[in-house]
């Protein structure tokens, strides 16, 4: 059976950093995202005894690798459920393929399992399949959860996620600007142990991530702006400070801060956010959005791109083969 996905990507408010059990991407704690909606991944999937091999292609390219072996570990546990022996093909593409650090690993892992389970038949619940999903991403959780949702690094000895509130429960924008860069997501994963501040984010967790919670709750865009805007400081500093130094930023992601800066000063609604990687999310408001990708693209920015809140994947008839 073929059946084809589209899922959204995420933006990290408070972000997680660092996988406590590497093999099963169990973080040392919770995380709370947004979905994008004008970004997506659309995931087609079919079992089929005919097949004579398995293939798999992302974005034109064949997989190979490390990205291989993740595809494998969803699919290989989701067939053992389903009892099915058959050969498969996937085929993935995001809409958009410039910049780094935009959330497209948790929407394409989301969108493999949404489909692999649907093509399956298979009856497992949301929080089985967000425990699959993760084995590819962990933020994959909460790309499957949609809206706003959290990741539980522990929840009753599961690790899933979530939804907090819906695409439409508050008047939150965001203005995409993506940048690239050749930084692997893992090696900054990897580098938080050896920061000497990374002691100090697990100690103040806890209570950036009940505020989030109470924020969003609340529906006030403005801390929940102000909050990830924090908690993007507080990773990249843990990231620069690790035993290789990485520095995450180009000069564009500067400019692009300062713009933001200077457009709250001036009674602008916008707060900038970034997960591992260079390019750049300003959350605003949506009287204020055209004016945010207004002056964005007065930097000479080319890509400007404003979305609203995305929804957990869904099914679409639109095949990829």
């Amino acid at each position: 059976m073929k059946v084809t996905a589209i899922a959204h990507p995420i933006q990290g408010l408070i972000k997680y950093h660092g996988l406590k059990d590497p093999a099963l991407r169990i973080p040392f704690h919770d995380s709370i995202s947004v979905c994008s909606e004008a970004l997506e991944t659309i995931t087609t999937v079919r079992f089929d005894k005919n097949l004579s091999e398995d293939v798999v292609i992302i974005n034109d390219q064949r997989a190979t690798g490390a990205d291989l072996e993740r595809i494998m570990a969803i699919v290989r546990r989701l067939t053992y459920m389903a009892y099915n022996n058959d050969h498969f093909k996937i085929v993935s593409k995001n809409n958009l393929l410039d910049g780094k650090g935009l959330g497209f690993s948790a929407s394409g892992f989301a969108a493999l399992g949404f489909a692999s389970r649907n093509a399956l038949k298979l009856d497992i619940d949301d929080v089985s399949l967000s425990e699959i999903v993760r084995l590819g991403a962990g933020s994959a959780t909460r790309s499957l959860a949609g809206g706003f949702s959290i990741w539980y690094a522990d929840r009753d000895n599961r690790s899933y996620a979530e939804q907090l509130a819906g695409p439409d429960s508050m008047d939150f924008m965001q203005v995409v600007i993506p940048i690239a860069s050749d930084v692997k997501t893992d090696e900054a994963h990897i580098e938080v142990l050896s920061s000497p501040l990374f002691r100090a984010r697990l100690d103040h967790i806890d209570e950036m991530l009940a505020s989030m919670r109470t924020a969003i709750a609340c529906k006030d865009v403005g801390t929940i702006g102000r909050l990830a805007e924090e908690d993007t400081l507080n990773l990249h500093a843990i990231t620069m400070t690790g035993k290789s130094h990485i520095v995450l930023w180009e000069p564009d992601t500067v400019r692009i801060l300062k713009e933001v800066l200077r457009m709250r000063a001036e009674g602008v609604s916008a707060w900038y956010s970034m997960d591992t990687g260079p390019s750049v999310f300003v959350n605003t408001v949506s009287r204020h959005v055209k004016e945010v990708s207004r002056r964005i693209a007065s930097l000479g920015f080319s890509k400007v791109i404003v979305s609203k809140v995305g929804e957990r994947p869904s099914i679409t008839n639109e095949h990829l083969f």
